[in-house]
């Protein structure tokens, strides 16, 4: 077999990003599951998590700590402020728009924090509390590697 055959027949065994998006989109599903009852999506609970604790966030600053796009991030605000649990309004520069939770947006956290809380020990539980910890401090680190994801490069078609 060949250097290269080698390398290609390796590649789901090697790469990182196929094993943390498997690992994501298995976790996702799960914490989806625990939060139906609630309407909410995971990441629309992370999303409520995160204004709830800092308050009204401009969309850069949401985007980055929640580690998306601003497209992305966009596109998961949609049914919020459609449900009316977040509002959209002008920050102190006309030019960059501000996100706040709603007192609907509070009470529907609220609501979905005990089952959070559930399926979060209930993973820990089968997983390990300090594997589990570990697994989450090893894939913050993975945000301070150095790419920039969101920096366009003057090649780059996305434009």
């Amino acid at each position: 077999m060949s250097k290269n055959e080698d390398l290609l027949n390796n590649i789901d065994g090697r790469c990182n990003c196929l094993a943390a998006r498997q690992a994501s989109r298995f976790l996702t599903a799960v914490y989806d599951q625990a939060l139906a009852p609630v309407e909410l999506r995971i990441t629309q609970f992370s999303i409520l998590h995160k204004l709830v604790d800092l308050g009204a966030l401009v969309m850069g600053d949401l985007a980055a700590r929640m580690a998306m796009d601003r497209t992305t991030l966009s596109a998961n605000l949609k049914p919020l402020q459609r449900d009316g649990l977040i509002e959209m309004r002008a920050g102190k520069d006309r030019r960059v728009r501000e996100v706040l939770v709603t007192k609907d947006g509070i009470a529907r956290y609220k609501n979905a924090l005990p089952l959070w809380w559930t399926v979060q020990n209930k993973f820990e539980d089968s997983y390990g509390n300090t594997p589990a910890a570990e697994l989450r401090d090893a894939m913050r680190a993975v945000l301070r590697t150095g790419f920039e994801p969101w920096e366009y490069g003057e090649n780059d078609t996305r434009k």
